[in-house]
């Protein structure tokens, strides 16, 4: 466009100046770049509005022409392709990989091998989701491509996999041993194994996962031996040999003793040490060894009392050889590769005395008798059997001032490798076998003389029912486990438990006495009420094979009193109570044919 020129004619007076017209301003550039910004405008919101259009219409949809694994997603939206994943996957997603490792094959499914797919995050990975990114809109208008699934790997189930598959297809080496046996040199000849390489392995059982036919085939690969067998020649050079090829002397100056090789390597190892067979001392077995070859000069001997010819006898105690154990069993190793010659080994001995010293013994006072108790039993040889044993491990207790005796804690559990055998028991008002039987005739007996001893009343349960054989109201059971017999010595004297028991014959009874000795404390007397409040029994009908028959017998309830006095006094100090009730022994009618 052209603007129209304005020409003025301009006179000029003699003498005037000449004024020249003013230039009116340039609009024409100022108008041409307003519209060029017009224009531009124009076309930023043109293509804006076209972005925007193809942001829209795009959405969160997958790029077209997407495939996972196969599976087209193309085009649809995120839940959908996640749908649409699922639904293609599912067969291959949850297929057992067939695993094969030496002569093992098994199946396995993805889950104890750890492996899921993630379809929220391969569907994400394939570009589903609204984003305003370029690149994200060229490739949905453009197509997308074929990509793998997202695979969710858990290590820890993978490991433990890994872990059952080398139990099943391999097998740990054998590593190799020299050890000693009645002192004689025996070796465990070493021998590779196999395993499965876990990283190897984790790898391509992800690789197999989620093919069409997932397949995989694993190595075993050779294991070796820590110590192998030249670990075990070096040992057997170095040191086995050289340990039993002659005795050693162990010279404590004043005694001179000398064990042979099956004694000293009893107490000798040879463990694995950084790959190599390193000789170990077991002290307390070498210790044990070496005292049982002084004798008398061993272990020192704590005093007791004994009867002896009848009467409590003071038993003195008797010093034994101190020295450092674990200073001689450093030695001995060096000792036992030195040559036949030099094969003797110096102990620093001092005397070790008992912890319980003959002074102490004597303070006791154990100086005669103070109660005795007789029971009599029936002929069973059961009986002979568990009241013998029973007396047998009771025999020769002693109960220093203020100590508790426990015929459980005594006798301990009766059993078959405790020297006990099946006898009868009374449960729950009838009579049965079982282990111990009869060991209740020792409590009784063990009862009344600490009840005449004067002993304090810890813990004591009478039978449930009467027997007649014993002290009516004045007895006791006992059951490993439950029921207890226990007394404490609240004298100022230490107490000697001394038993006797005669077995039984077809012909005689049984005899049971316990004698308690100490120093005379108390005069114990005792008074046995009349029973009263008498009870019916019934009569039951059983019909197994164990069944015992009973004349059935009343139960009863009864009283006993004990009153105490200070020896050589008639002042009556306490009395003490004991209540005892009896149920029914009921009759038992046995009616099956094997009965007993």
């Amino acid at each position: 466009m052209s603007l129209p020129l304005r020409v003025e004619r301009v006179t000029a007076t003699p003498g005037q100046p000449i004024h020249q017209p003013t230039e009116p301003p340039f609009v024409e550039e100022n108008e041409g770049g307003r519209v060029v910004l017009l224009l531009l405008f124009g076309l930023v919101l043109l293509f804006g509005g076209a972005y925007v259009a193809a942001y829209s219409y795009a959405g969160d949809n997958v790029p077209r022409g997407t495939t996972v694994a196969g599976v087209d997603i193309g085009g649809r939206t995120v839940a959908e392709a996640q749908a649409a994943l699922q639904a293609g996957l599912r067969t291959r997603a949850s297929a057992p990989i067939r695993v094969t490792a030496g002569d093992t094959s098994r199946a396995v499914s993805p889950g104890e091998a750890g492996l899921s797919v993630d379809y929220i995050a391969t569907v994400a990975e394939a570009g589903g989701g609204r984003s305003w990114d370029p690149g994200r809109l060229w490739d949905y208008y453009t197509g997308g491509e074929e990509i793998a699934p997202v695979v969710d790997f858990d290590g820890a189930r993978m490991q433990s996999l890994l872990t059952e598959l080398q139990q099943e297809a391999g097998h740990e080496p054998v590593e190799g041993a020299v050890r000693f046996v009645d002192g004689e040199v025996r070796t465990t000849t070493p021998r590779s194994g196999t395993e499965i390489d876990p990283e190897s392995a984790g790898t391509a059982l992800q690789a197999a996962y989620l093919t069409e036919h997932p397949t995989v085939s694993l190595d075993l690969e050779p294991l070796q031996p820590e110590i192998d067998q030249s670990d075990v020649q070096a040992a057997l050079n170095e040191f086995a040999n050289k340990a039993v090829s002659a005795p050693i002397r162990f010279d404590f100056g004043d005694a001179i003793i000398k064990l042979e090789p099956a004694d000293f390597t009893s107490a000798i190892t040879l463990v694995d040490q950084d790959g190599k067979l390193v000789p170990k001392v077991n002290v307390p077995v070498l210790k044990k060894a070496i005292d049982a070859h002084l004798g008398g000069h061993g272990a020192p001997v704590d005093a007791t009392v004994a009867i002896v010819d009848g009467e409590p006898t003071v038993v003195p105690d008797k010093p034994g050889v101190g020295y450092n154990a674990q200073q001689v069993a450093r030695r001995l190793l060096a000792t036992v590769v030195s040559d036949a010659g030099d094969r003797t080994l110096k102990v620093k001995a001092t005397v070790a005395h008992a912890a319980f010293r003959t002074a102490d013994a004597e303070k006791l006072g154990i100086t005669e008798q103070v109660s005795t108790f007789t029971t009599y039993f029936p002929y069973a040889e059961y009986r002979n059997i568990n009241i013998g044993r029973a007396g047998e491990l009771i025999n020769g207790t002693i109960l220093k001032p203020g100590e508790t005796f426990s015929l459980n804690g005594t006798v301990g559990e009766r059993t078959r490798e405790n020297g006990f055998t099946e006898g009868f028991i009374i449960d729950d008002g009838i009579f049965k076998e079982d282990l111990g039987g009869g060991v209740s005739q020792m409590a009784t007996t063990t009862f009344n003389a600490a009840f005449f001893a004067g002993m304090t009343d810890v813990e004591h349960k009478p039978h449930s029912l009467y027997i007649d054989r014993y002290p009516i109201g004045r007895e006791a059971t006992v059951a490993w486990g439950s029921v207890d017999l226990q007394f404490r010595n609240d004298t100022p004297y230490g107490v000697l438990i001394d038993v006797h028991v005669t077995p039984s014959t077809v012909s005689s009874n049984g005899v049971v006495t316990v004698r308690m000795f100490s120093t005379k404390y108390w005069d114990i007397t005792t008074k046995t009420g009349s029973p009263y409040d008498y009870t019916d029994f019934k009569t039951r009908t059983l019909d197994t094979a164990g069944c015992h028959e009973n004349s059935g017998s009343k139960g009863f309830q009864i009283d006993i009193w004990r009153y105490f006095r200070r020896a050589g006094s008639s002042e009556l100090v306490k009395t003490e109570k004991m209540h005892t009730t009896y149920i029914p022994s009921d009759t038992v009618i046995c009616t099956n044919p094997d009965h007993t």
